[in-house]
């Protein structure tokens, strides 16, 4: 099994306005394919993890390797370039540029990574799209579509450039049952058909008893995985 991210010793404070202690200690992996949910309480931390896994948030203290790759103490750049190349984000809200055709909306962070040309974007964004059932929507405004399409375009844009690992802020916090189990359905398929590895963030106990695994925190620990 390969391993595609691990972490060791995190550890993050807050030192506004008093310092605070928000995560200990935080070690664990995930393989290939393993479609991971870290659950608790608000509070608990789970979201600074999240933000720190994404090499959004750099200040903190231990070490994160995605893809066999050490992304800590890395220059912002160079960052920048990892997340664009190795990790897809789904978040609650879609983030989608509403004017421009879902299909557009997919294409941007492969035309931002420019490894290839305008015409094989457009094909591969179109496949994501397809993968997603929602292919008969590429050429309408984002605006125009339904909440629940909006978020699996949303998806087929985290898949565009075939990251090593799909991160989830919520990713069904912001639907309706029906929505949510659709977006669950697609992620566990891309988990068990295409060895994508995903790991999100939810409230959802559904959604977080239906993964492969799940750790759970509670004032910035681990307490169950």
């Amino acid at each position: 099994m390969k391993t595609i991210l691990r972490t060791s010793q995190i550890n993050k404070y807050f030192l506004e306005p008093v310092k605070f202690h928000v995560l200990k200690d935080i070690d664990f992996e995930i393989n290939a394919g393993e479609f991971l949910t870290i659950v608790g309480k608000s509070g608990c931390g789970k979201s600074t993890l999240l933000y720190i896994l994404s090499t959004m948030d750099t200040a903190y203290e231990g070490t994160l390797e995605i893809n066999g790759q050490q992304l800590t103490g890395l220059p912002q750049n160079q960052l920048a370039k990892f997340r664009n190349e190795h990790i897809g984000f789904v978040f609650q809200f879609h983030y989608l540029l509403p004017e421009f055709s879902a299909i557009k909306n997919v294409m941007l962070p492969a035309m931002k990574l420019g490894k290839y040309t305008r015409k094989e974007i457009e094909e591969r964004a179109y496949e994501k799209l397809r993968l997603l059932d929602v292919h008969e929507q590429a050429l309408k405004p984002t605006n125009k579509l339904s909440g629940g399409q909006q978020q699996r375009v949303a998806i087929a844009r985290a898949l565009i450039n075939d990251p090593a690992v799909i991160m989830g802020d919520e990713p069904t916090g912001n639907l309706d049952k029906s929505n949510s189990q659709i977006v669950f359905d697609i992620l566990k398929e891309l988990s068990r058909s295409y060895n994508q590895t995903i790991i999100a963030v939810t409230h959802d106990t559904d959604f977080a008893d239906n993964s492969d695994r799940t750790i759970e925190m509670s004032d910035g620990m681990i307490i169950k995985q």
